[in-house]
């Protein structure tokens, strides 16, 4: 026979670990697909969260003595969770500005795309771009180191335990800030280089051939090279992609160690 019965206490201590995966799932990676039901997010985050709850090392009780007191233990899970999944997907970002800094370049900024995961209107090289990343997340199993790392995250910082520290996050988003910008043109450096040259072999072909209208001829001449370039290429994009992995882990473990220092 199995055993259901089960203290308040062990339903409050759930409860906050539940918290905490669903607030990370609704942020994080490729579980915050939009065209994913949220029945499923739900049930996903409740099950994970079971899973978590049964091997974690440890249940210390909770420190509160009011329900205001509870409240605001549930509210410090969430945003915990929501600042884990914030960080991992903060890196996602760049790969929307640097496909609309290929299609500036390219001559696509006026195109926009319906993308299904976000909902939102995006530019053609910048969904591309996203679908690959998320294959290759898929392929190179990073969905479940997201996983593996919120798990660790109950390890480091406790339920009801964690401390925002502004100042330390304020220095991490600085520092990514930074860092937004290298890793965006990285992405579409091969593009950027290819229609600069375009450009310059247009410019002195509309001097050497006046009676040309090299900007009628110019427009498909830089969408076919782009293009061409992107294709060519398509072989650096795994290499380009585990860079943008390994900046998402690092985002990940400074934000949790930010909120573990007492």
């Amino acid at each position: 026979m199995f055993n259901y019965s089960f203290s308040y206490e062990d339903l409050e201590l759930f409860l906050l670990v539940f918290v905490r995966m669903a607030s990370f799932i609704v942020t994080a990676p490729f579980f915050s697909i939009n065209n994913v039901p949220r029945r499923f997010k739900a049930g996903f985050s409740l099950f994970v969260a079971y899973i978590i709850y049964k091997v974690m090392p440890s249940h210390e009780p909770l420190s509160y003595s009011t329900v205001y007191g509870y409240a605001a233990l549930v509210l410090r899970e969430a945003i915990t969770g929501l600042l884990i999944g914030i960080a991992a997907n903060l890196i996602e970002s760049v790969i929307h500005f640097a496909g609309k800094l290929a299609d500036m370049e390219i001559g696509l900024s006026m195109v926009q795309l319906m993308d299904p995961t976000t909902r939102e209107m995006t530019g053609f090289t910048g969904t591309m771009y996203s679908y690959i990343v998320s294959l290759t997340m898929v392929l190179t199993g990073m969905h479940y180191y997201f996983l593996r790392a919120l798990a660790e995250t109950y390890t480091l910082i406790p339920i009801g335990k964690a401390v925002f520290h502004s100042d330390e996050i304020m220095n991490v988003i600085i520092r990514f800030l930074g860092d937004y910008m290298s890793i965006a043109f990285r992405l579409c450096l091969p593009v950027v280089v290819a229609i600069m040259i375009t450009n310059v072999v247009l410019g002195i072909l509309a001097k050497a051939a006046p009676q040309i209208n090299m900007f009628s001829v110019g427009v498909q001449i830089k969408i076919v090279a782009g293009l061409a370039i992107m294709f060519f290429t398509a072989s650096t994009l795994p290499s380009i992609t585990d860079y943008i992995f390994r900046e998402m882990r690092e985002m990940m473990t400074v934000f949790a160690e930010s909120m573990a220092h007492g």
